[in-house]
């Protein structure tokens, strides 16, 4: 699939999980961070997007460890959240 519309398809999925919070979280990783990925970095998000969002949620705020599949920069990159956009 050419990259273009597989990054538009991920940041759909990206940004409607089902809770507000999983979106921002979720969409807003890969708003801030997609533009500079490259293949194997957009298979481990699209690996990520299978997952539930209550156990992507836990492995980002560090409630509960990554399984070995997702542990590693990228999931330190989403662990970072200071790509949350909120209201003031």
């Amino acid at each position: 699939m050419d990259r273009e519309p597989r990054l538009k398809r991920l940041r759909f999925r990206a940004w409607h999980r089902g809770t507000k919070e999983a979106d921002l979280l979720i969409g807003g990783f890969f708003d801030a961070c997609s533009a500079s990925w490259d293949e194997s970095e957009i298979a481990w998000f699209e690996a990520l997007l299978e997952e539930q969002d209550v156990d992507i949620m836990a492995w980002a705020i560090g409630t509960a460890p990554p399984p070995p599949a997702f542990d590693g920069e990228m999931m330190r990159r989403l662990q970072n959240v200071n790509y949350i956009k909120h209201a003031k």
